[in-house]
């Protein structure tokens, strides 16, 4: 369990004028269309994500503020065009204007502790809105900075003053999704619709059906699953579907939980979308360095009669066939159904639609700027709707471990847990 946050209810954050960094050379002045794929609805959002760094005593005289401008201007002439800005096209197609204008950085600081957050970090993070805020008139999709911001925060670590530091940054969600190999790649055409197009699937991650509860009552919580729960987990399935990923299995578990707390109408249907990375399902494969959305939502849908009545098996069967589904034919045939359907399509945000992307694998813990690896690193999902995340997390003996952070539903006056 996390100690109590002891964080004072108005957090002390003093931020200096907002500024713009742009690349370090000059960079092609140009136009780029985005992916089909990119250009969805449900993707023209703002992804937060937020970083804490503790002391570093070689690093002593070095200024953090100094050192990451530096860095992303030198990374931005390779990534030109985050220095640009979003324009809309024909029919609301989405052009990347490469102007070179730069992302806008703040720095700031504070007299706060790192140990005022909790053991272990964790989100819900107290006082987020402080911790990365929002600029105003920032918030726009078109000709606003696409790396909306870098906050930098200088923290008071013990007695050391500004001896760590919180790195938190927003950035718009239609450019990219991971951290891409070096030389970085464009190339969005290769997730383009074809001509003409064709819809293969039936992919009710896009159906659209009306709300039958609100999220009045939702609270975020984090939840954690070491080696000890997850084999837990494994001990309530049939013996066929021990060998499932730790994914399917948490999924499964996730999803029947949550259905049982939000209380709704046995023979309500509710859907679980699988945010997938789908980058190794090409032949032939998509060029290292591309760096667009490469994602899809296969759904597993049931009633909730059916999920909750059942044992935790059913819906670990039900999550293996969603994935299943996802091969390239998929990909296309999702990429087809904005071609023919329009852009506007979404992810329906409703409470019987409920989503879980898996973070493990991104990184964000090991970013390193010369203050080592981050104590944490991950999303910051009071921002991002009922979609829950995966994300690694230190436990007290510093080894990384399974971590979800997810919107559970208070019930009869308890949180579900």
């Amino acid at each position: 369990m996390a100690t109590p946050y002891s964080i004072p209810l108005a957090l002390p954050v003093r931020r200096c004028k907002p500024e713009l960094v742009a690349p370090a050379k000059s960079t092609p002045h140009e136009q780029k269309l985005l992916s089909d794929i990119d250009d969805q609805e449900s993707l023209r959002a703002q992804f937060p994500a937020i970083q804490f760094y503790r002391y570093e005593p070689s690093m002593k005289g070095k200024d953090i503020a100094e050192v990451i401008k530096e860095a992303l201007a030198q990374t931005l002439v390779f990534y030109y065009p985050f220095a640009g800005r979003l324009k809309e096209g024909a029919n609301g197609k989405l052009i990347v204007d490469c102007n070179g204008d730069g992302v806008m950085f703040i720095k700031a600081d504070t007299d706060i502790t790192l140990e005022q957050f909790g053991e272990p970090l964790q989100p819900p993070f107290p006082c987020f809105e402080e911790l990365l805020f929002d600029v105003p008139g920032s918030q726009a999709m078109l000709n606003c900075p696409l790396l909306i911001y870098l906050h930098l925060i200088y923290i008071k670590v013990t007695l050391l003053k500004c001896g760590g530091f919180i790195f938190a940054l927003r950035f718009n969600h239609v450019m990219c999704v991971v951290s891409p190999s070096i030389p970085p790649v464009w190339e969005r055409y290769l997730l383009n619709a074809r001509d003409p197009p064709r819809v293969t699937f039936t992919h009710h991650e896009y159906d659209r059906v009306e709300a039958t509860v609100t999220m009045d009552n939702m609270v975020e919580c984090s939840f954690f699953f070491g080696p000890v729960e997850v084999s837990l987990l494994r001990s309530l399935l049939p013996l066929h579907f021990r060998h499932c990923t730790k994914f399917e299995l948490i999924t499964a578990c996730l999803l029947r939980c949550q259905t049982i707390a939000m209380n709704l109408d046995p023979e309500e249907q509710v859907r679980m979308l699988c945010i997938a990375h789908v980058r190794s399902k090409f032949n032939p494969p998509l060029p290292s360095g591309y760096y667009g959305n490469v994602l899809v939502s296969p759904t597993a849908i049931t009633t909730v009669k059916n999920l909750c009545h059942n044992p935790v098996g059913y819906a670990v069967e039900l999550i293996k066939k969603a994935i299943a589904n996802v091969t390239e034919e998929f990909i296309k045939s999702t990429a087809d159904l904005f071609a023919i359907r329009g852009k506007s399509l979404y992810v329906p945000a409703v409470i019987g639609s409920y989503g879980i992307s898996d973070l493990m694998h991104m990184g964000f813990e090991n970013v390193y700027f010369g203050w080592g690896k981050a104590e944490f690193g991950g999303t910051a999902p009071k921002a991002t709707g009922l979609v829950s995340f995966f994300i690694p997390t230190k436990n007290k003996a510093t080894s990384w471990h399974f971590g979800a952070n997810l919107f559970a539903s208070i019930s009869h006056g308890k949180v579900f847990q």
